[in-house]
Formats: structure tokens, C-alpha cells, sequence
């Protein structure tokens, strides 16, 4: 499958539908709605606003597209959930054109207004959803008849997984699932199963077959009394966004409600969904991040200033602290914060605060209080390696031993790390392993109600506890 072509055929026809959209909304406009000053189509040629509409429209367009997460899987696209898409895009989107484009317009009647944004709003929708349902009926085509498909890979090798590989195959719809393999969870084979595709090692070279393969899905099929094994594969795999994750139901499962299926002719599994929301929310999440950063840095810096300048004139050593945290997808990086700390404070090996701490500068204990220290996290923010809101990154040494006890922590890793969050704001500091596991039941909670209306709750509740003071 070649998805930069693909996604090139999305593009090209909504950059091409916006500029036919906006084209015959001026002339329809013109003709019909200002009747009474036409006098030719070089009227219209000769208008600077039809040519920005023309040239920057589409590209205005194509950018909102890819923030909504249009042009994201491009072969995975559902007809009723691009109608959905489009119609929302097409109104918002319209909105913004008619308040900034439109809106000072000479017209005859009030009446005309609602014409204009109308007739733009049903020729933008209308040739936009008609190129892109023709695209992706095509394209699912491709999928029922097998001429393209993705990279699946099979977990499990008894009877389970056997009878899974026959529903997929034998749908009356193709799924669009080519196996490449599978892998055993406890050694024993089904001598069916081997004779349809090859065992490609064990549960514990999955990661490195995902990446030799290609792989797109994962289908768990293993018997009942292996389900307890099933988080421990699914911690491995869940740090990644993008790998789809399907499980074979059971009867409790469909009695509890936690089959959806997106087609009626398809094999009902479990799908865990790799992106914790939907790709708008990450993008408008990154442009908070930005902004809200961008104000801090400048708001805050008098308050900058002067705690830079006590840091250095009320203890020995550096102004600032640079620490190596653990992050998104597992990556390191380094963290930022004011020295609150005196120089070669965990000589003895890395130790978690707490109250009273003798390694902690006098200024130190007021910068915690207040959560001062946190202020050059804002850089870390605009890098791109935190965000404003997510859990807490730790070091790795913290990290093993709480995966020790709590194998789920590794899920944190699915999104960014953040300034603040959900268990800084209802647990605060960890001063041991036992709280920080304690602190990982809010931040797993945050990544199941993940939103940008969570992030706002968040943050205010963060800056109430600034105030307060009741940082620790």
C-alpha cells in the first residue's frame, strides 16, 4: 500500500473542491444575489477577492482537513464517518469564511446573507464529500476484494486462534486482515493453524516482528485460561499508536457490551483504540501547549527573574537543574526545573522528596510550595518533549521499580508527560514507591477520560492549588 499516494488523492481533491466551491459561489453570488451589479464574468475575473479565494482557500482548507485527522489512515475510512466528518469540517469551516470574508459585504437585504452562507456552505460540502466517498469506496473495494490490505499478525496457536483465522478469511466482507503469522503463548501448536500460515517465534518477539513485518493489526486469540496473560503482552504493545489492538470476544464480553463492531459483515472483536483522542483534540491540545506557554514565559518572567536570582545568591551551584525523565513512547529527555536542591544532593544514589527534607534549600521549600521550580518546564513544552497537562515523567530507575508492582505504568507512556496532572493535582508529590503507585490509579484514570475539557478542569485546579499554596 502505497498511503502518500493515497493521502496525495485526499488532498488533491479537497484543495480542487474548495477552489470549485469558492469559484461557483462567486459567480452564483454575483449573478443571482447581486444581479443588479453584474455586468460579466471579467467582473469577476478582475475581482482580487475571488483570486485569494481561489489560491489561499484551498490551502486554508487542506490545513483545517489535517488537523481534524483527515488525512491520518487513510485506508481504514468508514463512508458514514466521513460524511460525518465532512458535514461538521464543511459547517465550522464555512462559519469561519462568512465572519471573516464575507460578513462586510455591500448587499441589498439581510436575507442575502443567509443565501450566501448557505449556497457556500451546501457547493463546499456537496463537492467535497462527493470526491472523497468516491475515493473511499474505491479504496474499500480494494479492501473486500483483497487487492490491498494490512499486515495482521496472530496471537495465539490453538483452536482459538484456528477458528478466528477461518471467521476472518470467510467473511462475506473481506476485513481486509493478510496474516503473516502468528506466535504461541505457551509453545503448543494447532497442526491446522501451521498449515495456513507460519509461527514466527513467541509472545516476546512481537515488538520485533512488528517492525520487520510492517505490521498494522494484532488479533489476540488465545484460549480462556491464558487470558491472564493478555496485559502483559498488551503493556508491551500499548506504547505504541500505531498498531491497532483486536481481541476475540467471549460470551461475558458481548453481554457487557464491550463488542462494537463498525460493519455488520465483519467478525465481532475488541478493538483498543492506539490514540487516547481523536487527532483534533491532540492538535488543539498542542496549540494550547504553545500559547499557554508561550504567555507563562512572558507573563512570568519578572517572576522568573527574581527567583533565578535568589536561586543563585541564597545557595551554591547552578540556577538551574537538568534531569534525565522518561517520556513519550518511552524516550528520554531532559527536564528543566530552578535548583531547589543543594549541588550533589542524591551523591548517594537517586531518593524521591519529602517533607522536610534536608536536601532541600530553604528558597527550595517555598519554590515547591508554590511550584516555582516548575516554571522552566515550559521550555520543555514548547520543544515538543512535555505537555502543559500528563502525567508526571520519572526517571528510570523509579520507573523499574514500579513496573515491578504495577506492570500498567508503561500505558502512561502512550501520551506525553506533563507539567501538571490529574494525580499531581489529587495525590502531589510521591515521596515513595508506594504513593507513586497510589498517584498512578489518577493518572491511568486521566488517560481512560483523556479530553481537552479534562485538561481545562486540570489546569484550573492547578493554579487554585498555586494559589493556595498547598504544593509540596
Amino acid at each position: 500500500m502505497n498511503k502518500r499516494l493515497q493521502r496525495a488523492k485526499y488532498i488533491a481533491w479537497d484543495a480542487f473542491a474548495a477552489m470549485l466551491a469558492w469559484g461557483l459561489f462567486f459567480f452564483l453570488r454575483k449573478t443571482a444575489i447581486e444581479k443588479t451589479d453584474f455586468v460579466g464574468i471579467g467582473q469577476i475575473l478582475c475581482d482580487v477577492n475571488f483570486w485569494r479565494g481561489v489560491l489561499i482557500l484551498p490551502l486554508a482548507w487542506c490545513c483545517f482537513y489535517a488537523v481534524q485527522g483527515t488525512y491520518r489512515d487513510v485506508y481504514r475510512k468508514a463512508r458514514l464517518k466521513e460524511l460525518q466528518m465532512t458535514v461538521w469540517a464543511s459547517l465550522i469551516g464555512t462559519i469561519v469564511i462568512f465572519f471573516t470574508l464575507l460578513l462586510d459585504d455591500k448587499i441589498n437585504t439581510y436575507q442575502s446573507y443567509y443565501i450566501s452562507f448557505l449556497m457556500l456552505l451546501g457547493l463546499h460540502f456537496s463537492l467535497t464529500y462527493i470526491g472523497r466517498v468516491i475515493i473511499t469506496s474505491h479504496t474499500a473495494k480494494l479492501v473486500h476484494t483483497r487487492k490491498i490490505g494490512f499486515p495482521t499478525l496472530l496471537i495465539g496457536s490453538k483452536d482459538k486462534a484456528y477458528r478466528t483465522y477461518l471467521d476472518l478469511e470467510n467473511q462475506a466482507v473481506h476485513s481486509g486482515n493478510i496474516f503473516v503469522g502468528f506466535v504461541t503463548v505457551n509453545g503448543s501448536v494447532n497442526a491446522e493453524l501451521e498449515k495456513v500460515m507460519p509461527c514466527l517465534g513467541t509472545a516476546s518477539d512481537i515488538n520485533d516482528l512488528i517492525g520487520k513485518y510492517g505490521i498494522e493489526e494484532v488479533i489476540f486469540a488465545i484460549e480462556d485460561y491464558e487470558n491472564d496473560k493478555i496485559n502483559k503482552i498488551i503493556m508491551s504493545l500499548d506504547r505504541r499508536d500505531d498498531v491497532i489492538i483486536k481481541i476475540t470476544p467471549d460470551l461475558r464480553d458481548i453481554v457487557y457490551g464491550s463488542v462494537k463492531i463498525s460493519s455488520i459483515f465483519h467478525s465481532p472483536l475488541i478493538t483498543i483504540n492506539p490514540r487516547a483522542m481523536e487527532e483534533w483534540q491532540y492538535s488543539v491540545k498542542r496549540l494550547m501547549d504553545i500559547v499557554i506557554s508561550l504567555l507563562a514565559l512572558v507573563l512570568l518572567s519578572p517572576v522568573f527573574l527574581v527567583t533565578a536570582l535568589i536561586v543563585k545568591f541564597t545557595s551554591p551551584g547552578p540556577v538551574f537543574y537538568a534531569q534525565e525523565r522518561i517520556g513519550y513512547r518511552g524516550k528520554p529527555f531532559k527536564m528543566h526545573k530552578f535548583r531547589s536542591m543543594y549541588v550533589d544532593a542524591e551523591s548517594s544514589g537517586p531518593a524521591l522528596s519529602k517533607d522536610d527534607d534536608p536536601r532541600i534549600t530553604p528558597f527550595g521549600k517555598i519554590m515547591r510550595k508554590y511550584r516555582l521550580d516548575e516554571i522552566p518546564q515550559f521550555y520543555n513544552v514548547l520543544k515538543g518533549t512535555m505537555s502543559i497537562v500528563g502525567p508526571r515523567p520519572e526517571r528510570q530507575y523509579f520507573i523499574d521499580l514500579i513496573v515491578e508492582r504495577a506492570p500498567e505504568y508503561l500505558l502512561l507512556q502512550k501520551v506525553k508527560p506533563g507539567i501538571t496532572s490529574w494525580g499531581q493535582v489529587k495525590f502531589g508529590y510521591a515521596e515513595n514507591v508506594d504513593e507513586m503507585v497510589e498517584r498512578l490509579r489518577y493518572d491511568l484514570l486521566y488517560l481512560e477520560n483523556m479530553s481537552l475539557t479534562t485538561d481545562i478542569k486540570i489546569l484550573l485546579y492547578t493554579v487554585l492549588i498555586i494559589i493556595q499554596g498547598r504544593g509540596k
